[in-house]
């Protein structure tokens, strides 16, 4: 491992230990010393408002009535939505406004954007400069609203998506926000994404940057290499074990994103 262990970002609040998204696990994740940020999804609904909260509809979280928890988030009020609570907590589907509230300044943010229900949004990488002007004019109505909460507050901010049009969006509406692509499989897209926005991290799944025996993939060794010379973080997601995170500490990440704070080694 590097002179630095690696980042500890509490994914989703840590979703393993706490009601996922929600105001309660904010603080809980803010309170263990281990943690250095905390990761957390923005959605935007029928009105036009900012929630936190991961999934396309309710049916998974929530114990909502089917004729609601099938319908798309984006499809639902927040009045629709905020009279449910999530998992077996009595935790409600938080405004971004609140989750930052909750979350103290000296806990940086990294806020993904996840698909806000407008049509022809386009999973991954765009096809060329036309394309992506156009989808970052689809994303534009949602990263403004979310930027405008977001830039708000005092926090070390990053923004991550694994649509291309809400980088290029958050890019064009505000420079000074740090962006960071998802990369699901295909780590040389991820790449170039990084490079055509200059973000300032990149986030690998953990298969696509380490084989089953811990040791780097070629396709992890080409990302870390690039990374490097490029002065981008790399923070992994979604890092289930402490043999995970060791083995990610020895090949020098920078972030290991988890649902529990229960993986970091003692040594770190």
């Amino acid at each position: 491992m590097g002179s630095t262990p690696p980042r500890v970002i509490a994914h989703r609040g840590y979703a393993a230990d706490n009601p996922e998204n929600t105001v309660a696990a904010m603080r809980a994740a803010a309170a263990d010393d281990r943690t250095d940020a905390i990761e957390i999804d923005a959605r935007l609904t029928a009105d036009d408002r900012v929630i936190v909260f991961h999934d396309d509809d309710l049916s998974r979280l929530t114990d909502a009535p089917t004729a609601v928890s099938d319908t798309p988030v984006w499809e639902l009020s927040y009045d629709d939505i905020s009279q449910y609570t999530v998992g077996d907590s009595d935790e409600s589907i938080p405004l971004l406004a609140d989750v930052l509230a909750a979350i103290p300044a000296s806990i940086a943010v990294n806020l993904e954007l996840k698909h806000p229900g407008r049509e022809g949004l386009q999973f991954g990488a765009v096809d060329d400069d036309d394309a992506r002007t156009a989808a970052a004019d689809r994303w534009r109505p949602f990263v403004e609203r979310a930027l405008d909460i977001a830039t708000a507050t005092d926090h070390d901010l990053l923004v991550s998506s694994f649509y291309e049009g809400a980088l290029a969006a958050t890019r064009a509406g505000d420079p000074a926000v740090p962006v960071a692509p998802l990369v699901v499989d295909d780590v040389e897209a991820g790449i170039d994404l990084a490079a055509r926005y200059d973000a300032a991290a990149i986030h690998p799944p953990l298969d696509g940057l380490l084989d089953e025996s811990g040791t780097t993939t070629a396709a992890g060794d080409k990302l870390l290499e690039r990374a490097r010379e490029a002065d981008r973080r790399v923070n992994v997601w979604t890092v289930t074990s402490r043999a995970e995170a060791t083995a990610l500490g020895r090949v020098g990440v920078d972030g290991i994103i988890t649902d529990t704070p229960s993986v970091v080694p003692a040594s770190w």
